[in-house]
């Protein structure tokens, strides 16, 4: 029976890969790349900072990673204050996830100061219990054990909760974890993430077919 909802962060809770495109663009413009879609596609979205880094600028020392890490996420933070929203039929959606009584948690590649910047910023504080960062386990999306983590904390089997991830390393990982997992397809097709595992892809939480989703009343 299911018992719980997870919830990705970037592109699931907020459309926020404009920002990051933008973001990295300009970052990676002086060290002669041109980020376009496909670029952003297949080497940033969804990735952990590190790996991005590593990848795309492996002169870099450790040290240089992490300052570049850093003012890549300031520099987000400062574009999305004015500009985060929650994605469409969010608020309406968790209202009636927290009537039925369902337990939600957040798990995210997205660094820690991220996470809280864009949960402050959306309200959503508190809602979501537990949250897990990537950042603070040894491996992250697209490995399982971050979604496994989340399992863990709320003492729940795979077949008791529901994903909800928009990038292609998101529903990897919560496939792996054997998960059931709905796409959203703010930043990737429908094919790109149900040929990964997603059971079905919605654009947004407005979608009717959420309410039937066995999101039944749970038995206490």
């Amino acid at each position: 029976m299911l018992k719980a909802i997870l919830f990705d962060l970037d592109g699931t809770l907020a459309h926020t890969d404009p920002i990051h495109f933008q973001v990295w663009q300009s970052l990676l413009a002086p060290h002669g790349m041109t980020v376009d879609q496909k670029f952003y596609d297949c080497f940033i979205s969804g990735r952990l900072n590190p790996d991005i880094v590593r990848d795309l600028l492996p002169t870099f020392s450790v040290r240089q990673g992490r300052i570049f890490s850093s003012d890549k996420e300031a520099r987000f933070r400062q574009m999305a204050a004015d500009h985060l929203q929650r994605m469409p039929g969010l608020t309406d959606f968790l209202s009636h996830i927290e009537q039925q009584g369902y337990a939600t948690a957040l798990v995210t590649n997205a660094p820690r100061s991220n996470a809280e910047f864009m949960l402050s910023t959306l309200a959503l504080e508190g809602v979501f219990h537990p949250v897990i960062i990537a950042d603070d386990l040894p491996k992250g999306k697209p490995d399982p054990l971050p979604y496994q983590t989340a399992l863990d904390q709320l003492g729940l089997q795979p077949d008791e909760a529901l994903v909800f991830e928009d990038s292609p390393t998101g529903v990897q990982a919560a496939t792996a974890a054997e998960i059931p997992t709905i796409g959203i397809t703010s930043s990737h097709s429908d094919a790109t993430l149900c040929q990964l595992g997603a059971m079905f892809t919605i654009a947004d939480f407005t979608d009717s077919r959420l309410l039937t989703y066995g999101l039944q009343p749970v038995i206490r």
